[in-house]
């Protein structure tokens, strides 16, 4: 019996030294700052947004370098509304995309998946008819050459199908009338999360950026 509690105790106690280890890395790692790109032309206004929890990339749905409404409809959202003029969009666990509309229906099992990136992934995308800039959302100009490499990781983050075509995934758990689901490409885990997705994005663009993060609070402070 002392044996079984001594081995359950170092469990434990083993545990707790993860835990301590990744949220002090996760902490050290999000203060370090990736400077953005200097001289470059302010010709594209792009957003991050947040809702406390999860960070969103935001672009807007035409230029004449990309027309993100040809593959990510407007028909497939409730609404159909083609009078909007801004894409939200962020990668995250499936499971938790799906069949966790609150944190009270959150399952064990749609948990362990996410942390060891045993699950797909998706990216839920959002249409606004304008953005409004608050400690939530903050605006980003940025150079064409920029916004070209934005939306090629954006784009390269999409699972396609054999026609090279997004994947628009059919679901009644859509969280409003402007928004939907497509599959995603990569594994959610602790150590690459809807957040780490969108810090990569900036990185991608030339913007300030984390080392690394895990968390939303990392991004939004450097452009505090």
């Amino acid at each position: 019996m002392r044996k079984t509690f001594k081995i359950t105790g170092m469990s434990i106690l083993g545990l707790i030294g993860l835990i301590s280890v990744y949220m002090i890395s996760t902490y050290c790692l999000s203060r370090i700052t990736v400077t953005e790109e200097k001289g470059n032309k302010q010709e594209v206004t792009i957003y991050i947004k947040t809702n406390g929890v999860h960070t969103d990339l935001v672009v807007p749905i035409r230029t004449n370098q990309m027309d993100w409404s040809k593959e990510v409809r407007f028909s497939n959202t409730l609404s159909a509304d083609t009078t909007f003029t801004y894409l939200a969009m962020g990668w995250g666990d499936k499971g938790f995309y799906l069949e966790t509309p609150t944190w009270a229906d959150l399952k064990t099992s749609v948990a362990f998946k996410a942390a060891t990136g045993l699950s797909t992934t998706a990216i839920h995308a959002t249409y606004y008819p304008a953005m409004k800039e608050d400690s939530d959302c903050v605006k980003i100009k940025i150079s064409r050459e920029q916004y070209a490499r934005l939306i090629k990781y954006i784009d390269d983050s999409f699972r396609k199908d054999a026609n090279g075509h997004v994947i628009n995934i059919k679901t009644n758990a859509n969280y409003g009338k402007t928004d939907a689901f497509y599959e995603a490409k990569g594994r959610y885990s602790l150590f690459h999360t809807c957040n780490s997705w969108a810090n990569a994005g900036l990185k991608a663009c030339g913007q300030r950026a984390c080392l690394w993060t895990a968390f939303d609070t990392g991004i939004f402070l450097k452009y505090k």
